[in-house]
């Protein structure tokens, strides 16, 4: 299977197994494996020299009152092996951005240069300058900014099958800003490239074993391991995180783009913890289970085309509505491009990148505007006890979103 590729079923006994772009073998090459340290440790934000915001992409400012700072951690789970590289136990990357009472600091990086490379030869980019401009890219999370006192829900985000977490940045800083704390995950061996601790950068080994259903199944159970484990972290009685006093243990939520929302609907249907969730255009390769989710709330937010609506080409949507048993929303977004639920959007338009397929007719900053507008209405009103006139039907505000389903 080629990394970063979206493979839209065919036919119902085909599953869309998802990523970004078709890629040359080259780039799965695995970077030579450095011991994983013992015990959890944390690990700075990639580094390097500040440069002016305007010589990188122009990320949309977070809408909330908050500023939003950042810590990085790196988590390792010493009671599983890694699915992909058996002889490594798992290892996750995590920013956690929060509500914060200044960014005083020089704002955080985007992506490291090496992850910005990788990232951008996936879609058949290796200008240097490109790569520069990528790197260079700042966001607007201020690295160990000083949180803003209280409980604040908690959100973890999971990437795309061969994504990074970094392309999730625009939605977790916008809940950080609006009072959450956000938790964006890197599962190891599964994106374009990740830099861990010790200078290894872990490419895409999943993107060349996995092929079949089946192993998408195994891949969306494991990342929903992977969340309960992030959470076994930081609210446990020795977190990782030095700010984990911040997080209301009560209201924590998941989402996710591509196999990352298919991960959400995973850990909530193993783990009760987790209250809400929200699958952004992926294929649910672990299905809902028949008995439903407990009756929790959890949002369908998909593309408008023929893979993701009612008797679309994706059936393991129409099955999950099925055994959705809690409050719920299908809806699609007209216009959008599988891309559309990420920064991809926004990083293509900038960086002058041609989509890999069709182009979508929505303009990036509408489509980051939808996704963070209608991701946070849903979070609000289901972690905050806020309602949301917004999730009960169509408004002419936001005309290209469509209610395929009303639900309860």
């Amino acid at each position: 299977m080629n990394t970063l590729r979206t493979l839209r079923p065919a036919t119902a006994a085909v599953i869309a197994l998802v990523a970004l772009a078709t890629a040359a073998p080259a780039a799965h090459a695995q970077a030579p494996a450095v011991p994983a340290p013992a015990a959890v440790g944390t690990a700075a934000p990639p580094s390097g020299p500040a440069r002016p915001a305007a010589t990188g992409v122009l990320l949309p400012e977070p809408t909330g009152r908050a500023e939003v700072g950042r810590s990085t951690l790196h988590l390792v789970d010493p009671s599983r092996q890694d699915l992909w590289v058996p002889e490594r136990q798992r290892e996750l990357m995590v920013d956690l951005y929060y509500p914060a009472r200044s960014t005083a600091g020089a704002p955080s990086r985007y992506a490291d240069r090496r992850e910005a490379r990788l990232l951008l030869a996936e879609v058949g980019v290796r200008d240097e300058s490109v790569v520069e401009t990528l790197s260079a890219t700042r966001s607007h999370s201020a690295v160990h900014a000083r949180p803003r006192p209280g409980k604040h829900p908690l959100v973890l985000l999971s990437p795309g099958f061969g994504a990074p977490r970094f392309t999730l940045t625009t939605l977790a800083e916008d809940l950080a800003s609006r009072g959450y704390v956000v938790a964006t995950v890197d599962h190891a061996y599964e994106s374009s490239g990740t830099v861990f601790p010790g200078g290894r950068v872990l490419t895409c080994v999943a993107c060349r074993k996995a092929e079949t259903q089946e192993d998408m199944r195994r891949a969306t159970v494991n990342r929903g391991r992977d969340l309960s484990f992030v959470l076994d972290r930081l609210t446990g009685p020795r977190p990782a995180w030095r700010h984990a006093g911040l997080i209301d243990q009560g209201r924590v939520g998941a989402a996710g783009h591509s196999l990352g929302g298919a991960a959400a609907a995973s850990v909530m249907a193993n783990d009760d913890r987790f209250r809400a969730g929200v699958n952004m255009d992926g294929a649910f390769g672990d299905p809902v289970p028949e008995q439903g989710l407990g009756g929790r709330p959890f949002l369908m937010l998909g593309t408008g085309d023929a893979a993701h609506q009612p008797g679309g080409e994706d059936v393991t949507w129409d099955a999950a509505w099925r055994n959705l048993d809690g409050w719920k929303r299908w809806l699609a977004v007209t216009g959008a491009h599988h891309f559309t639920f990420s920064d991809m959007p926004v990083l293509f338009d900038q960086l002058r990148v041609p989509y890999p397929d069709v182009q979508p007719t929505i303009a990036a900053a509408r489509a980051i505007d939808v996704v963070r507008t209608y991701t946070g209405a849903f979070f609000d009103q289901h972690l905050r006890g806020r309602p949301q006139p917004l999730l009960d039907g169509p408004t002419a505000e936001n005309p290209e979103v469509r209610f395929n389903h009303h639900g309860q």
